[in-house]
């Protein structure tokens, strides 16, 4: 149909299938970290539909529903295809491997929502997060009496929740310009294809669409029931395949499974029972796992339009729902959870007592992985757990929590979170700093050409280097204090809570010795969002023992491979440090050289991430629960966007500088002025889309942060594996660069 009939309607986007079903950027597997070029194509995209009368409303998945037969599987799936792709790469097939990664499984659409959630808020596209599945939500907009939505965009499985018509695809033509757009020239000779431009052609552009009557009408007339019974039973997100039909040699098309459902009258009992003998139909209760699926749905969990927590045909619904679809969190944390303010991770480790510990992209062989997942994240896990638990009611705070890792996935590990409590909580309650006082320390700060964000980790440890400043923030909440109110103050005090729970601040607001490393390397990187994360993971990595040159991956491939093992150690160091900071390149996908060592180390740094970005969640979200902030606004993403590190890199800053050293080795004088200048110049061909020169200048600045960051440390007092080789680092880079 010509996309012109949808021309004044609001479509609903089921974000999960949209991300399935956009253009991916082949190595993004390879890399780890966000998109360099989708968000510019997804804005394209959205613009294009919006010239034509479009609206489109994306929905997110909340909580995880239904039951997971296959926890590990699917990821581990995924961490073996790139295994294999990197062996490809290896082997001097560069295009084959690209594919291959591509075509990994990686990322999967969950992995990619907070991007997502970002590009869509940043460019005015409105979304809502679900309570628990973005397909229900869907329905519950398109058939309310004001019908919120005037069509769907999605997967087949929106007929289940009652949907007669789908949008499957947009086909928007373009037309290709003869000449080449204008682009920002890089420093560099590189030859690089020209980008050409492209313009959009309403006319010509169709979507096309499925609809219940046609597929029952080409299924020979079918009745609706069956046809959404057979639609279970071919395998959805709620219900595993049915046994028989799964261990078919046919490929068991819709069609075959409509037959055999139709050879028993319809009757899914009488179905199962047929197979009752079936060891994976007896394993999987299938019967029972049937019929939870099919009230999950018919009573799923939506958020009205009033912004009420409901539940679908509620005067019909079963007592024990919870059993169908999942155990059902407060109403409050629901709408933090449909306005983005909290990503659905913690929520759902509390709500189903369960944490799923995954494989990485890597495949997370590596025992120094393994233990740090398990041994040293654990305790901040538990903490993270007990911070949000402590402020719900009873029966959270005495909940049993087993987690489960990939790499042991027989055993399981159980903990109470009364036995964490109390949580530290009640000491983060001296955090209530008004903008008034924070406004005076940032003017002041400002004479000094320091121009610190408010709610960034380097306005809330330099400010604290003022000791009376410092005492002054020591404000316990009183019953005649007005709550928090601005962006401003709800996330400075977070990030002060986060802090003290990391050991940067003491209770009476002082900065410990971790305190004034933070503020040390972030003196020398700079404010910038990126640059703040790749500050504060430093010195987590450095706490944890993992910024360092031992070797992690000796499985792996992509670490330095030339000179002798000295040079190769400084290599790597200097390699794994600033894998933490950005490229600079364009809003294009990442062509360049790829190293497993680094992706492996990159998951290292992604664990860190994820842990201290759940915290500092969990310390925003408990001044909500507890009444500390007004909670009348309606900012909650930009809340969740101006709190630090959100954003994830890729390890691609890391293996340019991997290769500029490494490449130094080739030469007969590796440290002279005209060896460095043609290597950098050289650089323009491995990353062809990268300011090579402005990221080595970056990846050089970060090391002089970090190595200054690590000298305090030992100043300290702080007990610094292998100081000595920091200076030896140090001066070796220092003759190459």
């Amino acid at each position: 149909m010509p996309i012109s009939y949808l021309n004044d309607s609001v479509i609903g986007i089921d974000a999960a299938y949209y991300l399935e079903s956009t253009a991916k950027e082949p190595l993004l597997s390879a890399l780890g970290g966000f998109p360099l070029g989708l968000e510019s194509s997804i804005v394209r995209e959205l613009n294009d539909l919006q010239s034509v009368g479009l609206r489109p409303h994306f929905v997110f998945n909340g909580l995880d529903y239904g039951i997971d037969d296959d926890s590990f599987g699917p990821s581990l799936t995924c961490a073996a295809n790139i295994a294999l792709a990197f062996e490809t790469y290896e082997s001097n097939q560069a295009p084959r491997s690209a594919q291959m990664f591509k075509t990994s499984g990686a990322p999967k659409p969950a992995e990619l929502t907070e991007f997502l959630k970002r590009t869509l808020h940043k460019h005015g596209f409105p979304f809502t997060v679900a309570p628990y599945s973005a397909l229900a939500q869907l329905a519950y907009y398109e058939k309310h009496p004001c019908q919120f939505v005037d069509a769907i965009y999605g997967p087949s499985e929106l007929f289940l929740y009652g949907v007669d018509k789908i949008i499957t695809q947009f086909k928007l033509l373009y037309q290709q310009d003869d000449a080449p757009a204008k682009e920002k020239p890089l420093d560099g000779p590189a030859k690089k294809s020209p980008k050409l431009s492209s313009q959009f052609i309403p006319e010509t552009s169709e979507f096309l669409s499925i609809d219940r009557r046609s597929c029952l009408e080409e299924l020979g007339r079918i009745p609706s029931s069956l046809f959404d019974e057979a639609l279970l039973l071919a395998g959805s997100k709620v219900l595993t395949a049915f046994p028989p039909a799964a261990k078919s040699k046919k490929t068991y098309p819709f069609r075959d499974v409509i037959t055999l459902l139709a050879g028993f009258g319809g009757n899914v009992v009488a179905l199962c029972n047929q197979y009752s003998d079936d060891e994976e139909v007896q394993r999987l209760d299938y019967l029972d796992r049937y019929k939870r699926a099919m009230t999950g749905i018919r009573h799923h969990i939506v958020i009205t339009i009033e912004g009420d927590i409901d539940t679908l045909d509620k005067d019909n619904a079963p007592s024990d729902l919870h059993d169908c679809i999942g155990q059902r969190l407060p109403e409050e944390l629901n709408m933090y959870l449909s306005r983005g303010l909290v990503r659905p991770r913690v929520l759902n480790w509390l709500a189903s007592g369960t944490v799923v510990i995954l494989p990485p992209y890597d495949g997370g062989d590596s025992k120094v992985y393994q233990h740090l997942i398990q041994q040293q994240l654990e305790p901040i896990r538990r903490q993270t757990l007990s911070l949000l638990a402590d402020s719900l009611n009873r029966y959270y705070q005495r909940k049993e929590i087993t987690t489960r890792y990939w790499f042991d996935a027989k055993a399981e590990f159980k903990f109470n979170i009364k036995d964490l409590l109390p949580s530290p909580k009640s000491s983060l309650d001296s955090w209530n700093v008004k903008d008034e006082a924070m406004s005076k320390r940032r003017q002041t700060l400002a004479k000094q050409s320091l121009d610190l964000p408010l709610g960034s980790f380097s306005f809330a440890v330099r400010s604290l280097q003022d000791v009376d400043f410092a005492a002054a923030t020591v404000t316990p909440r009183s019953k005649d204090q007005r709550v928090l109110e601005s962006k401003d103050e709800i996330c400075a005090n977070a990030v002060w809570r986060f802090l003290q729970l990391r050991g940067y601040v003491d209770r009476q607001h002082q900065l410990t010795v971790w305190g004034k490393v933070l503020d040390g390397i972030l003196s020398s990187t700079g404010s910038k969002s990126e640059q703040e994360r790749a500050a504060l993971l430093a010195v987590e990595l450095l706490r944890l023992g993992l910024l360092s040159a031992d070797t992690m991956f000796p499985a792996y491939s992509g670490a330095p491979a030339r000179s002798n093992e000295i040079d190769k150690r400084n290599c790597m160091l200097v390699a794994r440090i600033t894998s933490l900071g950005r490229l600079v390149h364009e809003p294009r996908g990442y062509s360049g050289p790829l190293s497993r060592h680094l992706l492996a180390y990159h998951s290292i740094i992604s664990a860190v991430q994820g842990s201290m970005r759940d915290m500092l969640e969990m310390c925003t979200v408990t001044m909500f629960l507890e009444g500390c902030v007004n909670r009348e606004r309606e900012d909650w993403m930009d809340i969740a966007l101006m709190l630090p590190l959100f954003d994830e890199e890729s390890y691609s800053l890391g293996v340019l500088i991997l290769h500029y050293l490494d490449e130094l080795f080739t030469r007969e004088d590796p440290i002279s002025e005209e060896t460095r200048e043609e290597v950098v110049v050289r650089g323009y061909d491995w990353l062809i889309y990268s300011d090579v020169r402005a990221s080595l200048q970056c990846a050089f600045q970060l090391w002089d942060a970090v190595y200054k960051g690590v000298r305090l440390a030992k100043e300290g007092g702080e007990d610094i594996k292998e100081f000595e080789m920091w200076d030896e680092v140090d001066q070796w880079l220092a003759s190459r660069r």
